[in-house]
């Protein structure tokens, strides 16, 4: 039987945010994608505790029960939020694991905060390579605040899921202020502050129906830093990922941390 997790408030700044923790060890810490809150996260937070780390995944500002201000903020405010974490659990420099748009957090983080980051590892990575248009204008349709959940799921089907898989895995859980908030920070911060992702050990995990992020975008990552960056390509995955290949992905990210 699984354990349920434990949550912590932690004080960032002007935010207070919520941290869902799993198991004990070395810590690797957590950012959910584009609107969307830490149970995305719950499977990998899983095999992570039972393969000895302790599992922290963060829920952004204006997720669940997670405060702060939402106007005029930047990525590198989102990277202060996980920088506060990671003090407050006063076990740094972490492992950190970030998710699409959190795949831009914690570069960001990694560039602002290296003394914290021990590595890092990006699941459906973008920020050079764009979407497709169709992808892109199905991605906003996911957060239209009165979308029905027939549209949604459509949406996410051409936004998130690779052709044959099911967006109704990701029936709920979506915040579009958030959404609105996080897409500002990302526009708002220019590419050249942190996509690099700092000088710590990165593993790129990457989508290959990933329409979103397309995979040109790790590859461009294992091309520009070939020593540092370990790139693994997952099939009959997009831009989820995490739910659509939770084995995949468990055993790609577990398998490279115990290597560090």
């Amino acid at each position: 039987m699984v354990a349920e997790p434990a949550r912590l408030r932690i004080e960032a700044g002007p935010a207070r945010l919520v941290a869902v923790l799993r198991g004990s060890g070395p810590l690797v810490v957590m950012v959910p994608s584009l609107g969307r809150g830490a149970g995305d996260f719950d499977l990998l937070g899983e095999a992570l505790a039972a393969a000895g780390f302790r599992a922290v995944a963060i829920e952004p500002r204006g997720a669940g029960r997670s405060e702060g201000p939402m106007e005029g903020l930047t990525l590198h405010d989102y990277a202060a939020d996980l920088a506060a974490t990671i003090e407050a659990l006063q076990d740094g420099p972490a492992h950190v694991v970030g998710h699409a748009f959190g795949n831009r957090v914690v570069r960001c983080f990694a560039t602002d905060r290296p003394d914290l980051a021990r590595s890092v590892t990006l699941l459906g990575a973008g920020g050079k390579v764009p979407p497709d248009a169709e992808a892109a204008a199905a991605l906003g349709r996911c957060f239209e605040p009165d979308v029905s959940f027939e549209d949604r799921m459509a949406a996410a089907a051409v936004a998130f899921f690779a052709p044959g898989n099911d967006p109704r895995l990701w029936s709920d859980g979506w915040y579009p202020e958030v959404a609105r908030a996080e897409g500002a920070a990302s526009r708002v911060t220019p590419a050249a502050g942190w996509w690099d992702g700092g000088v710590a050990p990165m593993l790129v995990v990457q989508g290959l129906q990933d329409r979103i992020a397309p995979p040109a975008n790790g590859r461009a990552l294992k091309e520009a830093f070939p020593a540092r960056v370990t790139l693994v390509e997952v099939d009959h995955a997009g831009h989820a990922l995490l739910p659509e290949q939770p084995a995949a992905v468990a055993e790609a990210v577990v398998g490279w941390l115990r290597g560090r």
